[in-house]
């Protein structure tokens, strides 16, 4: 009898490490912290796996996560936060509330596009100012560098930057690898494409990537791309953007 509470024991054990190893489906509500009513289309991003959900009406999401995945939850006007999931989280499945904070005494960054488009290719392109930001492209690379002016000076700077791009981004890139290996995912879900493509504030792409929003500016500094696209573009095209500096920066550092 005693061996067999032994094994049952044991049993239990292993099921609980396998649960806590695999990914599972896990569920919750959002709320406002203030009047503990529920929030609807917060952005919930699971960012280990670079999947995304949002709520529901009733302020409940449910997404795929494992013990330890860390989701990032965000909400225009409200503070955003990391929840790290929990051991009894993924056993439970369910009744977890989360609590964002409105800000306070803060406005939301707005953007306001330069150019209000028609989608007419004969009146739009008199409306847009031609960019005197050049690029320039090397042989074996799909991607070119772009520059931020037209200067001899600057357009000096970025040859002598592209005759050796790989010692330059390796601060970058090579530091950290792992969390650039999230480019790859983060165009296969939909959710997380609609929430980069609404935003401006870099936040959702230094979660993703575990950075700082200072570090975005450098990268795409040392891949030469102009101030007028760094400052503009939203935060798909930054992802974008970065993605093609790490695929040129992998190529040209096997290539050495």
């Amino acid at each position: 009898m005693k061996y067999f509470v032994v094994f049952l024991l044991a049993l239990f054990s292993l099921t609980g490490f396998a649960q806590e190893g695999e990914y599972t489906k896990i569920s919750g509500v959002v709320v406002n912290e203030a009047n503990l009513l529920p929030k609807s289309d917060v952005n919930v991003i699971n960012l280990n796996t670079v999947r995304g959900t949002t709520t529901n009406g009733r302020g409940e999401f449910e997404i795929e996560a494992k013990v330890n995945d860390t989701l990032h939850f965000s909400y225009i006007g409200f503070q955003s936060i990391k929840i790290r999931v929990s051991a009894d989280w993924v056993k439970n499945k369910t009744g977890f509330k989360v609590k964002l904070t409105e800000k306070a005494h803060a406005l939301e960054e707005l953007f306001i596009p330069r150019y209000l488009l028609t989608g007419f290719i004969e009146v739009d392109t008199k409306l847009i100012a031609l960019n005197d930001a050049y690029r320039y492209s090397i042989s074996g690379l799909p991607y070119g560098y772009e520059s931020g002016g037209s200067s001899s000076s600057q357009i000096g700077k970025v040859m002598q930057s592209l005759s050796n791009p790989a010692d330059a981004l390796y601060n970058v890139f090579g530091k950290k690898s792992k969390e650039m290996k999230k480019l790859k995912e983060f165009k296969k879900d939909e959710t997380i494409r609609n929430v980069l493509a609404s935003k401006y504030d870099r936040e959702t792409v230094s979660a993703i990537l575990g950075i700082e929003k200072k570090e975005i500016k450098e990268i795409l500094k040392r891949c030469n791309y102009s101030d007028t696209f760094i400052e503009t573009a939203n935060d798909l095209q930054i992802m974008d953007a970065i993605k093609g500096c790490y695929e040129d920066y992998k190529l040209l550092k096997k290539n050495q």
